[in-house]
């Protein structure tokens, strides 16, 4: 980690944050939105020798309606599933380009962002190939959990029991029916350098990961739970303490896998009943109290596996 960034996160306040803005206000996020918090804090880590490839969803919608952007660096739309073979192809180009002395030998970040959608489910191919090749890049997932830019549709990242356009809450089955796909595990799995799990509601946590992907040579993946006050049906300004809560409960950790060795990051030591999370949003109301004891159940024994991997059982 450079001088410059340990200075950063030592004493972390607000007041330390890079006063340079390279996402700019006016965009057309809806009120509350976590992803604009987070792509905000991003670049103000990553400064200007940033180059972003987007993939169809919420964050590209927000932030480029013709003739207008919100982003003061290169920034490329990708299609929904290429986002990350579109960064790997700026990677390999910028690299070309240096070792043939057509431009300087510099740290240029490159960026593929991805909604839940486009990391976990049409997208994984193209992330995959990208993880296993090595390159250069720095992958985030910005997880609102579903298919929020087309519709609120569910997606591989959706939780159990959500209600969503495509897995509405009904006589039979009651909303969501599949647990979330671990994305940031699947990620590991390839033996890259560095993957964290983050969110908005933590911002020094956030932080310190996204200075450890800038500062790792190779592949880093983060995985960015990012509420949706829209689709999650929440009050706008609860999005911040949502997350808070999404953590508080169990049903998100804050960890990461460093060259193998995974760490919890953020250590709850009492948590909150699942109950309180999944009755603080619409998207969860038709759930019964059986419902939700089942969701528990699994969150406790997700819990004691998190920590037996991370070392940090008695």
């Amino acid at each position: 980690m450079s001088e410059e960034r340990a200075q950063l996160l030592k004493g972390f306040t607000p007041k330390k944050l890079p006063r340079e803005e390279y996402f700019g206000p006016g965009h057309r996020a809806c009120q509350g939105c976590a992803p604009a918090v987070m792509l905000r804090h991003l670049l103000k880590v990553l400064g200007p020798n940033t180059v972003v490839a987007t993939a169809t969803g919420c964050a590209e919608i927000i932030s480029s309606p013709y003739p207008q952007t919100a982003w003061k660096i290169p920034w490329i739309h990708s299609a929904f599933e290429n986002a990350a073979a579109t960064a790997a192809g700026i990677e390999a180009a910028y690299k070309a380009l240096m070792r043939k002395k057509r431009i300087p030998k510099e740290r240029i970040y490159v960026v593929s962002l991805a909604g839940d959608g486009g990391t976990a489910d049409i997208g994984l191919q193209a992330l995959s190939g990208a993880l296993e090749r090595g390159h250069d890049c720095i992958f985030i997932c910005y997880d609102n959990e579903a298919y929020m830019n087309t519709g609120i549709q569910r997606s591989g990242l959706t939780p159990f029991g959500a209600s969503t356009t495509t897995s509405p809450a009904g006589r039979i089955f009651k909303g969501q029916r599949t647990w979330k796909k671990d994305i940031a595990a699947i990620a590991a799995a390839h033996h890259i350098p560095y993957v964290a799990t983050a969110c908005v509601s933590y911002m020094k946590d956030m932080y310190a990961k996204m200075i450890k992907a800038a500062d790792t040579r190779g592949p880093s993946f983060l995985h960015i739970l990012a509420p949706c006050p829209t689709g999650w049906r929440c009050p706008p300004d609860m999005a911040i303490e949502i997350g808070r809560m999404a953590v508080q409960s169990g049903m998100f950790h804050l960890y990461e896998v460093e060259n193998g060795v995974k760490r919890l990051t953020v250590k709850v030591k009492e948590r909150i009943p699942v109950k309180e999370y999944i009755r603080a949003q619409g998207r969860f109301r038709h759930l019964t109290d059986e419902d939700i004891e089942e969701i528990q159940r699994r969150v406790d024994e997700e819990y004691e596996r998190l920590l037996r991997e991370a070392g940090e059982m008695a």
